[in-house]
């Protein structure tokens, strides 16, 4: 794929499993959908970032507190439906997607191979949930030197407060972050 420049957008656990635990992933998947448009139009690649694991969740250490407790739950489910990212957002034929083990994109997953190759420098960043894969995605991205975008009004969190605090008063710090009408006028 032919790009644009240093940047890349990141969609992150924006899959069926995931999705489905949102009361209302309309306006995620819209916005989201919007995004997409934009950055392929500009030549932006699209990374995808999913989480999974094998059959039986192997990959699931008992003493993590966030992954422990759906042990049972990930070894019992179609692991392939569950990553699957959803119809609304479908990657293209040339489009990456990642496979990530842990709550960060880079943890357990070649992300950082991918953007080494594309040689990507800022990352714009949507996601679900703000305080799960956004947050620690943020955090790691920025130990790592990347410029950051987050583009609020495509992250959603099952906590509306704790999305609210964290694009307002956490993620400045770190990051631009810009709604999808501000990031399509800029």
């Amino acid at each position: 794929m032919e790009q644009q420049n240093n940047t890349a957008l990141l969609v992150m656990d924006m899959q069926v499993g995931i999705i489905a635990m949102l009361p209302d992933a309309a306006t995620i998947l819209n916005n989201t959908a919007k995004a997409i448009a934009k950055a392929r139009e500009q030549k932006i690649p699209v990374i995808y970032v999913v989480v999974g694991f094998r059959q039986g969740a192997p990959e699931i250490n008992l003493n993590n507190k966030a992954f422990a407790s759906s042990k049972e739950l990930f070894a019992g489910i179609n692991m392939t439906e569950f990553m699957a990212v959803h119809e609304n957002l479908k990657p293209q034929d040339d489009e990456v997607v990642v496979i990530k083990r842990r709550v960060s994109a880079f943890t357990g997953s070649d992300l950082e191979v991918i953007l080494r190759t594309y040689g990507i420098q800022h990352l714009i960043l949507t996601g679900i949930a703000t305080s799960g894969v956004v947050l620690s995605t943020l955090r790691e991205a920025a130990d790592k030197d990347y410029r950051l975008t987050v583009l609020a009004d495509c992250c959603a969190d099952g906590d509306e407060e704790v999305h609210r605090v964290l694009t307002t008063k956490v993620f400045p710090r770190q990051a631009d972050v810009l709604t999808l009408e501000e990031w399509h006028t800029v």
